[in-house]
């Protein structure tokens, strides 16, 4: 073989690698998106938990505060997440909720929301 041809047949292949390599430099980046997509989409639905559980018990405060955190509960566990805190501070209620997000192999974490609903303050 001449020194041409041995150069040649040492860089069979090459690109093979390269792609495969660049194929799974892709697929890391990808799943990393769809982690920080599922943290955000968790966060999103941790909030509107909040949000709702809030307005829920607002709305049932002339039955007592027992009821209005009851139902923000109830709501809150339907939306996939857990109430951590329920105060009524006189006609104001501040929700607390938390979610579990897995990252797959990269653990769980909790993510929180709060929210406060009660009556307007037309004194403004």
């Amino acid at each position: 073989m001449t020194g041409a041809a041995a150069r040649r047949r040492g860089d069979e292949g090459g690109a093979t690698a390269f792609a495969c390599i660049a194929l799974a430099g892709l697929i890391v980046l990808t799943v990393v998106i769809a982690q920080v997509g599922a943290a955000v989409v968790a966060r999103h639905r941790a909030q509107a938990a909040a949000d709702l559980g809030a307005l829920a018990a607002a709305g049932l405060l002339t039955e007592g505060p027992e009821a209005g955190c009851a139902e923000a509960g109830t709501l809150a566990k339907r939306m996939g997440v857990s109430v951590r805190q329920c105060e009524v501070e006189q006609w104001d209620v501040v929700v607390v909720v938390v979610a579990e997000v897995s990252f797959g192999v990269f653990g769980a974490r909790t993510v929180s929301a709060t929210a406060r609903a009660g009556p307007v303050d037309e004194s403004e």
